[in-house]
């Protein structure tokens, strides 16, 4: 998580705390009014917080070139990895048989 998307969670709990403690307090003193303006405060941010988590995900579609280019060096990266196993793979079956055929291992033919 980075420190932009903490900060707004720490706002997102102050908001939280601030008008859940000023519903209660305005409702404790009979101020009904004040108290459903918090209320609803509560009400919208709950309906809308979903949206605005949606909204700060990142979106791999309006990815940067930068981050094409490493996804894209990651895949050529794995598939060299593919082919010097099965290279080595193929050096061990090949000295394997020359072992069998009483060839000294290491030897051209």
């Amino acid at each position: 998580m980075n420190t932009r998307s903490t900060l707004w969670r720490v706002a997102g709990v102050a908001f939280l705390v601030i008008n859940l403690g000023g519903g209660i307090w305005a409702a404790a003193t009979g101020e009904w009014s004040h108290a459903a303006v918090h209320i609803g405060l509560l009400i919208g941010a709950y309906v809308a917080w979903p949206f605005a988590a949606r909204a700060t995900e990142p979106d791999l579609a309006d990815a940067a070139p930068g981050d094409q280019r490493v996804e894209y060096l990651q895949q050529s990266v794995d598939a060299i990895a593919l082919e010097v196993e099965r290279l080595g793979e193929a050096q061990r079956y090949a000295e394997r048989l020359k072992a069998e055929r009483g060839e000294k291992p290491g030897r051209e033919s």
